[in-house]
């Protein structure tokens, strides 16, 4: 029978080489672990078992409908990293476009942790097309994109609307996004860089959006009070 998440309980191993002394955490009673995966000495059980905890589910005070369109993103631990991303933020549903990976690749389900089944998804092999169709539809776009006319996800400026769903759309790592899609936004955006790199992994980079759209930009409604 499986332990629910909630109801595990882990303890930690040290590696009993003094040269090592290597320290990993294992679930309470397995055997996991009994000899180091560095050297390879047996390795003792220290320290009194512990659990871990989840953070409660918020109240969204925005009421803004999010959803993301992924094109042509190949990585398997990328789009499943979205999936969880996209549960833990609220995102309604993922567009998978082109060659983006889908759930029903078991592979997925190892950076997803079950949120793959809680996302609605669909895929779409010309991300393009569905991108002109969302708009269509009254969808507003967003671009996650760096570029003329891009400005940064923490300008003051930067207003979301909250009349119809907002799709943040990312990008292929190396390519970006289709200039075909970006044409179809009205917003490009990006998260501004400090470092000796341009932009962040794209999963992690649409964590950073999904949240910051969600809890801490201004919507419209927030405006016309």
């Amino acid at each position: 029978m499986t332990v629910p998440p909630q109801e595990r309980r882990y303890r930690a191993r040290k590696c009993t080489d003094p040269g090592c002394g290597l320290r990993v955490p294992v679930e309470d009673g397995s055997p996991l672990g009994e000899r180091c995966p560095l050297c390879r000495s047996p390795t003792e059980l220290v320290d009194e078992p512990y659990a871990t905890h989840g953070i409660d589910r918020s109240h969204d005070p925005a009421r803004l409908q999010l959803e993301v369109l992924v094109d042509n993103v190949r990585s398997l631990r990328n789009v499943g990293s979205m999936f969880r991303t996209a549960d833990g933020s609220g995102v309604s549903h993922l567009y998978l476009g082109g060659i983006t990976p889908t759930p029903d690749h078991p592979k997925l389900a190892k950076t997803a942790l079950g949120a793959e089944a809680s996302v609605g998804w669909t895929h779409h092999p010309d991300a393009a097309a569905v991108a002109a169709e969302l708009r269509a539809r009254g969808r507003r776009l967003w671009a996650l994109e760096g570029g003329p006319g891009s400005v940064s996800l923490f300008d003051p400026g930067l207003v979301v609307p909250d009349d119809e769903p907002l799709v943040v759309v990312v990008g292929h790592e190396v390519s970006g996004i289709d200039p075909r899609i970006v044409r179809c936004c009205e917003r490009v955006i990006h998260v501004p860089m400090l470092g000796i790199k341009t932009s962040l992994n794209v999963s992690v980079a649409l964590g950073v959006v999904c949240y910051a759209l969600r809890f801490s930009t201004r919507t419209a409604l927030e405006t016309r009070r």
